[in-house]
């Protein structure tokens, strides 16, 4: 718990009630969530979690996600923030953590039976000083999967995996891919949010088959609105045979979102991890992120 300070103009003393930030570690089926941000009216992941959080704390908290995943997408490595009144820390105990036990335990398997089966709170600690879930992040890490056998997909897999019973060219896709790396204006595959930038460093974007499982790994510093389903769309182009591997670079020269291809479904995409840096870079990264990119960056 926080403790009493001194009042330096008179001598007394008051109680310090700043917030603890906690650091979440999610994951959740997003095929009957309208996305992460909680919206009025319909069922989100921030929904469903402020929800049971508030339940737990007994007063309103918001949790902060590291990236805002669109309608039907997944997440096996989520991470958000919350900030928690000290004096409401009470209530994550129900009794006194054991030596060596983490020390939020208790609150991780309430949350358990609170929380619908298609999200969990896998992990809870103490945030670092200047920890932000967003403006912390390094990078974030997706995997988009499709099945390219004939019957479609497997019924265990069938709310995560994109079916796609035509054959893929995954050389001509990873060379159109290598194209795309680095820092670049992805206007063409980003859908329009008033004021945001729309330039990334994408870090990673490489294919692979194992038999009729088809993956792509796709990383970046950060992603713009609907970005990755726009990367893998115009990319199953390319594989179809329907584009020509050059013709990917060509689309980064456009200012708005190309009407020339498709995003993928999202039922095939998760987000499978965030990155950060040390501790003491934790506050530094926060102002690199918060200063929005332009096209004099390039």
């Amino acid at each position: 718990m926080n403790m009493p300070v001194t009042d330096s103009g008179g001598g007394h003393v008051r109680v310090d009630h700043r917030p603890v930030r906690l650091r979440l570690e999610i994951a959740y089926d997003g095929t009957d969530f309208a996305g992460w941000a909680a919206q009025t009216g319909q069922r989100t992941v921030a929904g469903v979690l402020d929800e049971a959080l508030t339940t737990v704390f007994r007063v309103p908290v918001v949790v902060r996600a590291a990236g805002r995943t669109d309608t039907g997408v997944h997440a096996t490595g989520q991470v958000a923030h919350v900030d928690v009144p000290d004096e409401a820390l009470v209530h994550a105990y129900s009794r006194t953590p054991r030596p060596g036990e983490p020390e939020f335990l208790a609150l991780v398997r309430r949350l358990g039976r609170f929380l619908p089966t298609d999200v969990r709170v896998r992990d809870v600690r103490r945030a670092p000083a200047g920890f932000d879930a967003r403006f912390s992040a390094l990078r974030r890490h997706y995997v988009y999967r499709l099945s390219t056998a004939p019957y479609g997909v497997d019924p265990q897999e069938a709310r995560f995996v994109t079916p796609w019973p035509r054959p893929l060219d995954l050389e001509a896709m990873n060379a159109a891919s290598s194209e795309l790396m680095g820092l670049r204006d992805f206007a063409a595959f980003c859908r329009h949010r008033p004021g945001a930038t729309t330039i990334r460093e994408l870090q990673r974007l490489e294919w692979e088959r194992t038999g009729t499982q088809v993956r792509a790994y796709v990383t970046a510093d950060a992603f713009c609105w609907n970005m990755v389903r726009s990367l893998v769309g115009a990319l199953l182009a390319v594989g179809e045979g329907r584009r020509d591997p050059d013709w990917i670079g060509g689309l980064l020269g456009a200012t708005a979102r190309s009407s020339e291809f498709p995003a993928a479904p999202a039922r095939g995409l998760t987000l499978v991890g965030v990155d950060y840096p040390p501790d003491d870079q934790l506050t530094a990264r926060n102002v690199v992120t918060r200063d929005v990119r332009s096209a004099d960056d390039l």
